[in-house]
């Protein structure tokens, strides 16, 4: 077995080992995810983990489709919100995934989920790790509708200082920062921001069990707490 394969292995070993954090505050603690003011919307994304040819471990991330009605041409992970037919988050996870870029679900070994996130309009949306053993196996075949284009980035970046900007924001009295993250990829600058940067952090942070090399401040709503949500007019 190559040293690649070896080093994968392990993160998987370890990954499984992974407990989420529990609290009052997670929204799988209360009402399933669902905000006592709202109707029940769950979305559920791809954290899906390679090993690159420089031997870093890398991390496929989306640029959304300028056509798209909301968030237009910005970063995210493969995902979106679940259908009544999923049976649960990762099933969700998986078959966006494949909708969106074509990644056959048998490529990818699901190993944890993490924390839920909770965005200002209510919606929890559940981060799914999973490792892509056989990159040479993925044909990439994104939908145009959804997908301008996709690519991968090294996961350590989250976790460092480099290439990182923020920006102090505040909802409802909670004052947080919001993260930037630049990445070359070719001839274009993606950046990657908001609650895709602040998924990564988390996902870095326990991939390589440190944290991050500067202050995260995350805003209150994205730990899941109902008191700082609103649902969406």
């Amino acid at each position: 077995m190559s040293e690649k394969s070896q080093k994968l292995l392990s993160l998987a070993q370890q990954l499984r080992l992974y407990k989420p954090l529990d609290s009052i505050n997670n929204p799988t603690r209360r009402n399933n995810g669902i905000p006592q003011s709202g109707k029940p919307k769950r979305a559920a994304v791809l954290i899906c983990i390679f090993d690159g040819n420089d031997g870093d471990l890398r991390v496929i991330l989306t640029e959304r489709s300028s056509r798209l009605s909301s968030h237009s041409g910005e970063v995210s992970l493969p995902g979106g919100k679940r259908e009544e037919g999923d049976a649960d988050d990762v099933e969700t996870a998986l078959r966006e995934a494949k909708e969106e870029i074509g990644l056959d679900p048998s490529l990818v070994d699901v190993v944890t989920v993490l924390e839920p996130f909770m965005t200002k309009y209510a919606m929890t949306v559940v981060p799914v790790v999973g490792i892509l053993f056989d990159k040479k196996a993925f044909n990439p075949a994104p939908n145009m509708n959804e997908v301008e284009s996709l690519f991968d980035v090294p996961l350590e970046m989250f976790l460092k200082n480099n290439n990182r900007r923020d920006q102090e924001k505040e909802w409802m009295g909670d004052k947080y920062l919001l993260h930037f993250f630049d990445y070359q990829s070719g001839s274009k600058t993606h950046t990657i921001w908001a609650i895709t940067a602040s998924i990564l952090i988390r996902a870095a942070s326990v991939v390589y069990q440190r944290p991050p090399a500067f202050l995260e401040r995350k805003p209150t709503f994205w730990n899941g707490n109902p008191d700082k949500v609103t649902a969406k007019p």
